[in-house]
């Protein structure tokens, strides 16, 4: 997400942040820059006017002149009316109601509510430790119902049956009573999707809305829209009290037009962001993250929770043991330190949240990771065709077992043996790292498999 804004931003402050004064005609400059990005971005032009006036007005007042870097000092100050276009802190979900706290879901149709309804429930469940129950009153789309059970069952939350005989109204009600017999602490209506311009179906939504008083009243809509989305969610706004945005397609979306407009446009915050198709893809929305991304100043605080969240805290303890104990680190170790990276996003998000250090441009990225992606996924595979006896000692491997693996992993013998020398190569920084202990440091090391034998330079 952002890829194109933070290019063209990143360049733009670059260029200013080394000047010993700025006047108000290089300020000129820079913000015409700026304001070219923005709707390069598909940022709604009101916003944009809006958003380079604020900057504009902090920049030539004393801020910057009685700064000692002023070029930095300006950066500042667009970060921070970045944060306070975006909303200024996360706002998180009001569920401060008797049990069962209800969430209304609305979106129009293809923009991935059932999906975030799914990934909301694992949210709910995992992060905030509520049970819940979700149930869909789409009664015009039979798929959509099959969809939602199916998500349920995978997520581990209570599906709450419904067909296409039922109205909506009578569908959410019976699902809200159930979770008060049941003691569920939230419950997720789905509904149909529409458009806005459906009268009839905008109707439907408004006397669900009335009937169920939901706490929550989510607006769902595609990032990739751009500033449609904004517009779209306004409209919505207009015939629900919405209380916020959920913005889906986000890691499809290289412009962020809808992320930098929605809050501006409707006056309600963003509250999460779908980063892909898997059930734990839903982030809080933190507009102070989000801005030092979008200047190429990395994300690590997501970094950091990420792999708290995805990391196997069991098999990495375990790892550890087993290294103080003096036990090798085996190929098997090898490929789980590999999968718990893919765990994480794989090397894209991770790159995406790591500064931009040095002015290495997207492009420049883009490649570094498609190599390293494309090596890991090598491994992978020589490590899958060697024998379980194979990983465990990889001294066994003989001229004639490296042409059998190079065969079943769809390889090279030569690609054989490199995997077997960089695997010495980590074990001996293993044994280093598990002696002055910490697995943050055990993880650092993982970037000795990247091409180069770093990550690459930034």
């Amino acid at each position: 997400m952002f890829e194109n804004l933070t290019d063209r931003l990143s360049q733009t402050l670059r260029n200013v942040t080394g000047r010993a004064k700025l006047t108000e005609d290089n300020i000129k400059d820079t913000l015409r820059e700026v304001r070219m990005a923005l709707l390069e971005a598909d940022v709604a032009l009101p916003v944009v006017k809006d958003f380079v006036n604020k900057v504009k007005d902090r920049a030539v007042g004393t801020e910057v002149s009685k700064s000692l870097t002023p070029g930095q000092a300006f950066v500042k100050i667009v970060r921070a009316e970045l944060e306070e276009l975006m909303g200024a802190a996360n706002e998180d979900l009001n569920l401060a109601a008797t049990p069962p706290a209800v969430i209304l879901m609305a979106g129009l149709q293809g923009a991935g509510k059932t999906t975030t309804v799914g990934k909301l429930a694992r949210f709910l469940k995992e992060r905030k430790k509520k049970s819940v129950l979700v149930v869909s009153a789409d009664v015009y789309r039979p798929a959509a119902i099959k969809q939602l059970e199916t998500l349920a069952n995978e997520v581990g939350v209570t599906f709450f049956p419904s067909d296409l005989s039922q109205k909506p109204v009578d569908i959410a009600r019976a699902a809200i009573a159930e979770g008060k017999l049941k003691f569920i602490d939230v419950v997720i209506v789905d509904t149909a999707g529409r458009l806005h311009i459906d009268a009839e179906m905008m109707e439907e939504i408004k006397q669900v809305h009335a009937a169920i008083n939901p706490v929550e009243t989510l607006f769902v809509v595609d990032a990739m829209t751009g500033q449609d989305a904004a517009n779209t969610a306004k409209a919505f706004n207009e015939a629900l009290p919405l209380t916020g945005v959920v913005l889906t397609k986000v890691d499809g979306d290289a412009r962020g037009g809808a992320a930098l407009s929605v809050r501006a446009i409707t006056g309600k915050p963003i509250k999460f962001l779908g980063m892909g198709e898997k059930s734990e893809a839903l982030d809080p929305f933190h507009p102070d993250r989000v801005a030092s991304r979008i200047l190429g100043m990395g994300d690590v605080l997501s970094l950091i929770e990420q792999a708290e969240q995805t990391m196997d805290r069991e098999k990495a303890e375990k790892l550890t043991k087993k290294l103080k104990k003096g036990k090798g680190f085996d190929l098997e170790d090898f490929r789980d330190q590999l999968q718990q990276m893919k765990n994480m996003g794989g090397l894209g998000s991770l790159m995406d949240k790591l500064p931009m250090l040095g002015g290495m441009n997207l492009g420049q990225m883009g490649n570094a990771q498609n190599v390293a992606e494309k090596q890991f996924k090598q491994m992978e595979a020589i490590i899958n065709s060697m024998t379980p006896l194979e990983r465990r000692d990889p001294e066994l491997i003989s001229g004639s077992r490296k042409r059998r693996i190079a065969l079943g992993s769809g390889t090279q013998v030569q690609d054989v043996g490199r995997l077997i020398k960089q695997h010495k190569q980590m074990q001996k920084m293993m044994k280093k790292v598990t002696a002055k202990g910490g697995m943050a440091k055990m993880m650092r090391g993982m970037s000795g498999l990247l091409p180069g034998g770093g990550m690459p330079k930034m």
